[in-house]
């Protein structure tokens, strides 16, 4: 089948059962979520067998080992988005909320109800878990689902989708509601993003150039998940022992994600005290430490920073120091060389948080917490589709809500106007 008759078909198939998923009670879905997620624990050994073609191939095209720990799926990460189903299904439903109600001087009732966009189509790279993250927030919003992975991790996408949506079809769900682009081709995606008449959004997750084709070339509407070149910055006032153990695990726990920090701006203040302890501690890490002049003067065996690193996502053992003069200068130098996904200040100062929090133009800004927190689980909502960089509709960790639009709602009772 040529691209476009395979992506149409798919397109025809959502859009037909959008309007069916939009009516399902929250106990329909939730049922079908429960069994999805059951369906990934009773599958496991299959999921890891399926998911060890993609490793390999991965390995003999020389992937980074960074790359190759995101196409990963073991025991505890189908566990994972097991459970990050599970708690989709324990969330609030948000279909149908009535909100913002108001009675006008004329007696006219009106006020805001929450419906599902309609057909989403998700396009991402990498990690195979995002498939199930992202079937479930759709089904729970009422959303249908377009999934396009990468090729990197195309068996792993195929078996997760196929164990879901048969789960989720046999418990109520209808056909459609959840599919996967079944082939790599990069023609599917450019005949993907002109179907407007059947798909209301698209949600790109990936490098900046998937990004960047993706917006040039939709006539479609586009949240984007742009990169994430985190900032941590550490004040004057910051407790020496609490930034070291923060930077590390910003650094070190998972660096191959969009939330690893990637650039560390320091007081000159406080560079003297926390240098000497980080810096051995980063290099016992195996981070590759790139740093200013100022920095490289007291530690000559660092690499020279050039200006291309304050603009880089890694998502490697690489971290980029600079010294700073002031938490002004911090904030200004983030806002210009981030990418305004998520930052943090190390801080025992409330004027000097204030500041931080008030005039970094990021999605997230942290105090005094790891970068490694910006996650829709660890906020609370369950999972998450990708983290919005746009202003518009959406900031930040996409979850239930985020899937969702409003129309207004008017209670009368004969009224006319005048």
């Amino acid at each position: 089948m040529k691209p476009r008759e395979l992506i149409l078909e798919l397109a025809k198939n959502a859009k037909a059962a959008a309007a069916i998923l939009a009516a399902l009670e929250p106990k329909v879905k939730n049922r079908a979520l429960l069994a999805m997620a059951d369906a990934l624990q009773d599958n496991q050994a299959e999921l890891q067998a399926t998911n060890q073609q993609d490793l390999e191939k991965g390995k003999a095209q020389g992937r980074s080992a960074a790359l190759l720990d995101r196409l990963l799926l073991n025991e505890k990460r189908i566990q994972a988005m097991a459970d990050s189903i599970r708690q989709v299904a324990a969330l609030d439903d948000p279909v149908g909320e009535i909100y913002d109600m108001r009675t006008r001087p004329n007696g006219l009732r009106v006020g805001r109800m929450r419906v599902p966009i309609g057909v989403i189509g998700f396009i991402y790279e990498s990690r195979p878990n995002v498939t199930s993250d992202a079937a479930s927030l759709c089904v729970k919003s009422g959303n249908v689902v377009i999934l396009r992975g990468g090729s990197e991790a195309i068996n792993s996408n195929r078996k997760i989708a196929d164990v879901i949506a048969e789960a989720g079809t046999r418990t109520g769900l209808p056909g459609g509601a959840i599919q996967l682009v079944p082939v790599t081709e990069r023609e599917v995606v450019s005949e993907m993003l002109r179907l407007n008449e059947y798909i209301d959004l698209i949600i790109p997750r990936g490098g900046r150039a998937l990004i960047e084709t993706v917006v040039k070339n939709s006539t479609i509407p586009v949240i984007k998940h742009y990169d994430g070149n985190c900032y941590i910055y550490i004040d004057a006032s910051a407790d020496v022992t609490m930034a070291n153990r923060i930077i590390l695990n910003a650094k070190t726990q998972r660096p191959g994600v969009c939330n690893a920090v990637e650039s560390l701006l320091i007081h000159q203040q406080v560079a003297d005290k926390l240098l000497p302890v980080l810096i051995p501690a980063l290099e016992k890490a195996g981070v590759e430490i790139r740093a200013c002049e100022q920095v490289r003067a007291h530690f000559p065996q660092l690499k020279q920073a050039t200006q291309e690193d304050w603009i880089t996502e890694y998502l490697a053992l690489i971290l980029s120091v600079k010294t700073i003069e002031s938490t002004e200068a911090a904030i200004t130098f983030i806002n210009t060389y981030g990418s305004h996904h998520t930052d943090a200040i190390i801080t025992q100062d409330h004027n000097s948080a204030m500041a931080f929090l008030n005039q970094v133009d990021s999605a997230c800004v942290f105090v005094n917490a790891s970068t490694r927190f910006s996650d829709g689980g660890e906020f609370g909502m369950g999972c998450e589709v990708g983290i919005s960089t746009d202003k518009l509709h959406a900031r930040g960790p996409m979850g239930l809500k985020e899937l969702t639009t409003s129309k207004f709602i008017v209670f009368g009772s004969g009224h006319t106007r005048e």
